[in-house]
């Protein structure tokens, strides 16, 4: 494997941790608190923002090998994550717009890699 690969697959596994702490920021977001402070000011939302935080530390780490203009492209996999793993956690299912945005972003992803 070769040094861009694994800094590559790095930039992708933070972008899929970043997606569960989108998953957990929404799980936060459903329940009621008593005061807008405690809404912000709780231990999910307080853990989903110190995740994204080391996110994008690994993000930015991993984009010391991986060219620039390759990160819109891996970052891009947040999207195929999210939509996922919302169906998972929560059985939302894509709307026929969704999924086509999905597709073209496969598709994307797939032409640059050839």
């Amino acid at each position: 494997m070769t040094t861009l690969t694994k800094y590559a697959l790095l930039l992708v596994g933070s972008t899929l941790i970043s997606s569960f702490s989108q998953i957990l920021l929404k799980k936060a977001a459903q329940k009621k608190y008593p005061s807008k402070l405690r809404e912000y000011l709780n231990f999910p939302v307080i853990t989903a923002y110190a995740i994204f935080f080391l996110c994008t530390l690994l993000s930015m780490y991993a984009l010391k090998v991986v060219p620039l203009s390759m990160s819109p492209l891996l970052d891009a996999t947040g999207y195929i994550f999210v939509t996922v793993l919302s169906y998972l956690f929560f059985r939302e299912i894509p709307g026929k717009k969704q999924l086509a945005g999905l597709v073209l972003i496969l598709t994307g992803i797939v032409i640059y890699a050839l």
